[in-house]
């Protein structure tokens, strides 16, 4: 079993919105007071206390207005995030959370059908029916299992509905692509202006729009800065920049999801670089040129997408010299400077320095498949 998430959004009215905001505020004030309280039981007998969302009703009753599973669900998330900082996948512990965070959510889930998509709405508890926008639909067979309602920086509301797809719908894994021979293999090697260039000779092209929206963020940010914090024009103004952010972010996993959709549909299996994005942000000083162009992204969505359809994402190892071999003999240069964009061997090879790395990264990824 595998699950699958469509998200759409979602138009309240005001008495809908009202409600939502409620919601929020009260997960929140739930999600404080219990990491309180575990906080002040630990410091006294050094145990971690279990503790419920009802045990607070009796002194806060304006808990008993809102969905009563959302409050459930910020217990789980609570102890996931106390477990994740004992097991050290986390590099902190649970902190409290503002109500100044520009994007709030919370997480219900359906009994006795009270979370229902019919007739353009969706129906959610204590909210009632909200128009959605459903631009696909989920087929009957599919069994829902959550709904996370979030308000995000720019004022627009989003559902994510969470199904669990049956077994019967999985996609097993081609044998043939175990083979590594005769298939069609797309080689990618990283490219800080532009996204990537594929082993087929083309790059990605990536527009890079961060930087074509950073004039009119300045201005909006700027406008922000000479609100009195608190105002209606200071709220006003925030939404705006949400808005700025949002729309750059939304063209982003629009060009990424089309690439990524182009690619899954056109070759058996890719293969990538295993480069750890974050260091190479902090490390080189690139931060907003490699984090504009989200290619770390744009390998998760190529890898679920391959996956779907019975293909493979394979990663060359991390210290490959893919861009000082040489894709003809198989030389490998003992120094390269990021000034040379030609790659030049002795053998007689000259073509540019990233499809040369490109080709390279593909032979990799078929040898591994052939392994």
């Amino acid at each position: 079993m595998r699950n699958m998430a469509y998200r759409y959004r979602i138009c309240p009215d005001k008495e809908q919105e009202a409600m939502l905001k409620k919601t929020f505020g009260c997960c929140r004030f739930v999600y404080n007071r219990m990491l309180a309280d575990k906080k002040a039981s630990y410091e006294e007998t050094g145990k971690l206390v279990r503790i419920t969302p009802a045990g607070y009703k009796k002194e806060y009753e304006w808990l008993k207005e809102v969905d009563s599973l959302a409050l459930a669900n910020v217990q789980l998330h609570l102890e996931a995030a106390y477990r994740r900082s004992v097991d050290k996948t986390a590099n902190r512990y649970p902190r409290f959370k503002s109500r100044r965070d520009s994007r709030q959510s919370y997480t219900t889930n359906p009994v006795n059908g009270n979370i229902r998509i019919k007739g353009g709405r969706i129906r959610l508890p204590k909210v009632g029916p909200v128009k959605i926008r459903l631009h696909r639909k989920a087929p009957e067979e599919w069994k829902l299992k959550s709904v996370t309602v979030s308000l995000e920086a720019g004022g627009a509301y989003y559902v994510s509905v969470l199904y669990e797809i049956p077994e019967s719908e999985n996609q097993t894994v081609r044998e043939d692509i175990q083979e590594g021979e005769g298939l069609r293999i797309l080689g990618i090697d990283y490219a800080m202006q532009g996204l990537a260039v594929f082993s087929d000779g083309t790059r990605a092209d990536y527009p890079g729009y961060y930087r074509k929206g950073q004039e009119k963020l300045g201005r909006e940010q700027k406008k922000l800065s000479r609100c009195k914090k608190g105002s209606r024009n200071y709220e006003k103004q925030r939404k705006r920049v949400g808005k700025c952010h949002s729309k750059v972010r939304n063209q982003r996993k629009d060009f990424l999801h089309k690439l990524s959709r182009e690619i899954a549909d056109s070759y058996d299996a890719v293969a990538v670089e295993d480069i750890d994005m974050k260091a190479m942000s902090r490390a080189m000083h690139f931060g907003k040129s490699v984090m504009d162009n989200g290619y770390g992204t744009f390998r998760e969505m190529l890898a679920y997408k391959l996956e779907r359809q019975g293909k493979k994402l394979v990663k060359a190892g991390r210290f490959y010299p893919s861009s000082k071999r040489c894709s003809c003999c198989g030389m490998v240069k003992k120094e390269l400077g990021l000034g040379e964009r030609i790659y030049i061997c002795e053998c007689g090879n000259r073509m540019d320095r990233d499809i040369n790395a490109a080709v390279n990264i593909r032979e990799e990824g078929r040898r591994i498949l052939s392994a």
